[in-house]
């Protein structure tokens, strides 16, 4: 299945950055989001940020996440 999945960016530098998925950090590529800057949820898929999005809906759809049973596997591996 293909995910995007919110994450916080917690460094950028130029085109990518690093964001944090409620504790795993995974380096990322912001150059979809260029408006996107350390503090901002993005979604991201497979690596890359497509989109950003407010922090109320990115920890609601982390909280939904974290209900179904290994909803947060494919951010780990």
């Amino acid at each position: 299945m293909c995910l995007g999945v919110p994450g916080r960016i917690t460094a950028r530098d130029g085109e990518m950055g690093t964001a944090d998925f409620a504790g795993l950090r995974r380096e990322v590529c912001l150059a979809y989001t260029p408006e996107a800057g350390v503090g901002d949820y993005v979604i991201v898929h497979v690596g890359f940020a497509i989109s950003v999005l407010d922090e109320d809906e990115a920890l609601r759809t982390l909280a939904v996440l974290r209900a179904i049973p290994g909803g947060l596997d494919e951010v780990s591996r």
